[in-house]
């Protein structure tokens, strides 16, 4: 249980901060909020784009990688959990050794929605990684059906919203659509019906 001794954290306080639950959390101003565990159906999407990311990295010999988990510093005492992010090589040598929290901004940032999270992913997240210069962020939405992909355009995200069998289209990775397993690209039907189980 959260105490008040653990309301004023700075970032260094969280970079090491472990109350031995093994819970995650985010560090919102100051404070520890708890994460609750993801669904299946969040992690079989995650898997799902992370596999398709992986083999786009692969395809064009690209000196990148994919952590589902990392933090992103969002201000002065806010740290954030994505559900994936891909970086260069070089952001991750710079913290091989220490807290996963990434202090520049990472590639693109993928969030998939869950009833908790709507607020949280929807605004608050979009804000803080648009401050950070987050240049793409997915917001993969099962309960709207729909995925919203974000491109950081002078400080400000314009959307693009897709749905049903529209290809996404991902600017970090180019001008064409996600490949995805020898397919020309993954629509978003495919993204949400990784979801499901049989």
């Amino acid at each position: 249980m959260l105490t008040s001794l653990v309301t004023n954290l700075t970032f260094e306080d969280y970079l090491n901060y472990d109350d031995g639950s093994g819970f995650p959390y985010e560090l919102v101003d100051g404070r520890l909020e708890l994460m609750n565990p993801p669904t299946i159906q969040h992690f079989l999407i995650v898997d799902f784009v992370d596999t398709a990311f992986k083999a786009e990295i692969k395809r064009l010999d690209l000196p990148w990688l994919t952590f589902r988990e990392a933090g992103v510093r969002t201000g002065r005492n806010k740290s954030r959990l994505s559900d994936l992010c891909v970086v260069t090589q070089e952001q991750a040598r710079e913290l091989i050794n220490v807290s996963a929290v990434f202090e520049s901004p990472q590639l693109i940032i993928v969030e998939v929605i869950s009833p908790d999270s709507i607020k949280r992913d929807y605004r608050y997240k979009r804000s803080e990684y648009a401050a950070v210069e987050v240049p793409e962020y997915w917001i993969v939405d099962p309960l709207e059906k729909k995925i919203s992909v974000l491109l950081l355009e002078e400080g400000l995200y314009e959307e693009t919203v897709y749905t049903d069998n529209q290809k996404i289209i991902s600017r970090t990775f180019g001008e064409i659509a996600i490949s995805y397993a020898g397919r020309n690209a993954i629509a978003v039907e495919q993204v949400l019906a990784a979801g499901n189980l049989g």
